[in-house]
């Protein structure tokens, strides 16, 4: 039973004028984006306040859109997220559709960010019953007979989530009798999992365990399936079989409440000492410093923007070749950066080679030195533009990619 004290009990009188607004990634496939709304009113039974689901693209509705509509009846909003670790959409996309919001609607709206999901007890006992699942129908028993586990994530370009998706194996294999457990991934990074399977297969273990380490059933668990069956087609003395993603267990709710409660208590953590963006980590060093973060999240909302549909590639992209984010927070407001925004989305509607997506972005951190313009993926940010030099920027570097030298700030 809650206490009044637990992340699970109800919020106090204190909070009475509260909402909670859960993120989802969004998908083509409805039924997964129900997964996050049907997590949502289960989280609203549980805290006993009003839920709202947001995805970041490919569902409606967007972040900003659905704190927009909160910001009209309560005065504070938790955002919880339904990344299980934390990548670009936690450290870049989700802040960069709260800082709009923020600029927008100042003091009417006070928002708390909460932590992805990460690793969690309940996570833990969830993924021991998918596995246990699985070796019931396969018929054998982990006290007896050598069960393999392969714990199947996403993969991500940031090795710090990377990295917890070992932790998370590792977490599972201790006190269990499990006779390994394996980490694996679906795709950008390594190894992957027809890799590890084919691995597994040296050890001659009874029976492989792979568990969809996803919320949502969807493209990459379907891919996850069509493997397993793959590999236990071609070891006839080896039983594999893929388990059941998250999805909608109640268990979820004890994660989603106390990262609710770390957020309204200004007690989030967050892992720093191995962020991409923070410190010198081998092979990303490029990445280092909170700029490029920023330039990455705007690329990355671009990237999604116009993108075809297409079932098999839930990431493919239909890009442009450029974004420029136009800072509009405001000092660069004052100093005339709507009227650049106008302008160079004007000249780019007029151009006939410009191949660009023209948005607004939160404070790029040069205050006093605005108008700033930011074009990605040049790198290149300009200072103190006005509206004719947006149509140089335009005319130069978008249709010919020549940098207007004489504006530029600093280049990345």
């Amino acid at each position: 039973m809650s206490t009044p004290d637990s992340p699970t009990a109800p919020p106090d009188a204190a909070f009475d004028d509260e909402a909670v607004l859960l993120v989802g990634h969004g998908s083509r496939r409805e039924k997964s984006n129900e997964q996050v709304r049907e997590l949502a009113a289960g989280l609203e039974s549980r805290l006993e306040i009003p839920v709202d689901a947001a995805f970041l693209e490919l569902a409606e509705p967007a972040i900003d859109e659905a704190l927009a509509e909160l910001a009209a009846v309560t005065s504070r909003v938790t955002v919880v997220h339904c990344s299980l670790f934390a990548a670009s959409h936690v450290k870049n996309d989700v802040p960069l559709a709260v800082e709009h919001v923020r600029a927008e609607h100042g003091q009417e709206l006070e928002i708390d960010v909460g932590a992805h999901l990460g690793i969690h007890p309940a996570i833990l006992d969830l993924l021991d019953d998918r596995a246990a699942a699985v070796e019931s129908d396969l018929g054998v028993e982990r006290a007896t007979d050598d069960v393999a586990v392969v714990l199947c994530a996403r993969g991500s370009s940031d090795p710090d989530s990377n990295g917890d998706v070992h932790k998370l194996a590792r977490l599972l294999y201790e006190g269990r009798e499990f006779d390994r457990v394996e980490a694996t991934f679906v795709g950008v990074t390594d190894p992957q999992l027809e890799e590890t399977l084919h691995g597994l297969s040296k050890h001659r273990p009874d029976a492989v365990v792979v568990l969809p380490y996803m919320l949502g059933d969807g493209v990459l668990t379907g891919r996850v399936r069509e493997w397993t069956a793959e590999f236990d087609a071609e070891y006839p003395y080896v039983d594999a079989l893929a388990g059941d993603p998250l999805g909608t267990d109640s268990r979820l709710l004890d994660v989603f409440a106390d990262r609710w409660q770390e957020a309204r208590t200004g007690s989030v953590k967050m892992s720093c000492d191995t962020c991409k963006y923070k410190v010198d980590l081998s092979g990303y060093e490029e990445d280092v410093g909170g700029a490029r973060a920023l330039l990455r999240a705007l690329s990355h909302q671009a990237a999604h923007a116009d993108r075809d549909s297409v079932d098999d590639e839930p990431h493919a992209h239909d890009a442009p070749a450029k974004h420029v984010a136009v800072c509009t927070n405001r000092s660069c407001t004052d100093a005339g950066s709507s009227a650049v925004l106008e302008r160079l989305r004007q000249a780019a509607r007029d151009s006939e080679h410009c191949d660009a997506r023209i948005t607004r972005s939160s404070c790029l951190g040069r205050c006093g030195d605005g108008p700033m313009v930011a074009v990605y993926p040049d790198g290149i940010w300009y200072g103190d533009v006005d509206a004719t030099d947006a149509d140089r920027i335009v005319s130069s570097h978008l249709e010919r990619g020549r940098i207007v030298s004489d504006i530029v700030d600093q280049t990345l």
